[in-house]
């Protein structure tokens, strides 16, 4: 029964004790929090009491002492933002040895080293730390010659880093990296010449190009045209042996030689276009001579048309 009543008691008391009690432990500073990529500077009159940096639980008047309860009252706490940075300054003007107006855009990253170099050695040390890259951009990289400053970006990167790190870490700034990431030309007028003496460049280029494949086209061309030509005379100077050789083998078999020969005979008639007037066999002496006489023939028209018909029939045919 005791128990009973012993639990909710003891359970709703510390249910509102223990955040009183903690609530009034930091109100005195007894304890603080800090996250991750935090720091938390502790002012007590007028003069920095502490510094906390690591992340975690800490106990204040075991690290401090009992006055940092004094400082919720007499003093302030400042909690400044340590995590890794960045900023890019784009188109610092500068000029090249050859008085071509250039900008260059700068990218680096910092971080906060020592928290109270930056809240009492400068007012304004972001801003300072801008202007400070700044300068040294346009005062390291004034009067290259154009070419180094398009080509040679890692190397003005680390003349920047080496001109401004010991100023930030005067500031309570640790400079991290610092990149050159763009250079470029601010006058448009000469960014206009610049295109227009590009675009020639690459029609003269590509009608260079052109130009090449066309004569080596010419010469291939000219190389077969000379073996084709060469082919072309062996084959003229083989042909008349071939011929020979050919009419000698058929002029073996006297047959064949006869046919070949009155075969390339008809050939030759068909081809030249000729009228050729065919005549029936037997006695046709008075035929032929009235044909050559150029008078008709006797009988009807179709007779005469069909007895002039440009075939060739073998002799004695009727």
């Amino acid at each position: 029964m005791n128990f009973l009543i012993a639990f909710p008691i003891t359970f709703v008391l510390c249910w509102l004790t223990i955040p009183a009690l903690l609530i009034l432990l930091n109100a005195i500073n007894f304890f603080t929090t800090v996250p991750e990529g935090r720091y938390k500077v502790y002012m007590l009159f007028g003069r920095v009491l502490g510094v906390v940096q690591e992340p975690g639980m800490h106990f204040l008047w075991l690290r401090l002492g009992p006055q940092a309860s004094l400082v919720r009252f007499f003093g302030k706490v400042y909690e400044i933002d340590a995590r890794l940075d960045q900023e890019y300054l784009r188109s610092n003007p500068v000029n090249t040895e050859e008085g071509t107006p250039m900008g260059v855009g700068v990218w680096y990253e910092m971080r906060i080293k020592d928290a109270v170099d930056f809240l009492y050695k400068n007012v304004d040390p972001r801003g300072s730390l801008r202007a400070n890259v700044t300068n040294a951009a346009v005062r390291c990289l004034s009067n290259l010659p154009l070419e180094a400053m398009l080509e040679n970006r890692h190397s003005m990167s680390r003349v920047v880093r080496t001109e401004v790190s010991p100023k930030s870490e005067e500031w309570g700034y640790q400079l991290g990296s610092v990149y050159i990431r763009k250079v470029h030309f601010r006058d448009d007028q000469m960014i206009g010449q610049i295109e227009h003496k590009v675009v020639n460049r690459l029609r003269q280029v590509t009608s260079a190009i052109r130009q090449a494949g066309a004569n080596q086209v010419d010469v291939i061309t000219s190389a077969a045209e000379r073996q084709a030509a060469a082919e072309f005379g062996r084959a003229r100077s083989v042909r008349p042996r071939l011929v020979r050789e050919a009419l000698h083998e058929i002029g073996q078999d006297r047959d064949v030689l006869d046919a070949v020969f009155e075969t390339l005979e008809v050939d030759r008639i068909i081809k030249g276009g000729a009228e050729v007037t065919l005549l029936p066999g037997g006695n046709s002496d008075t035929l032929a001579s009235l044909l050559a006489s150029g008078r008709e023939l006797p009988g009807d028209p179709a007779t005469r048309s069909a007895s002039a018909l440009p075939l060739h029939l073998p002799p004695g045919t009727s």
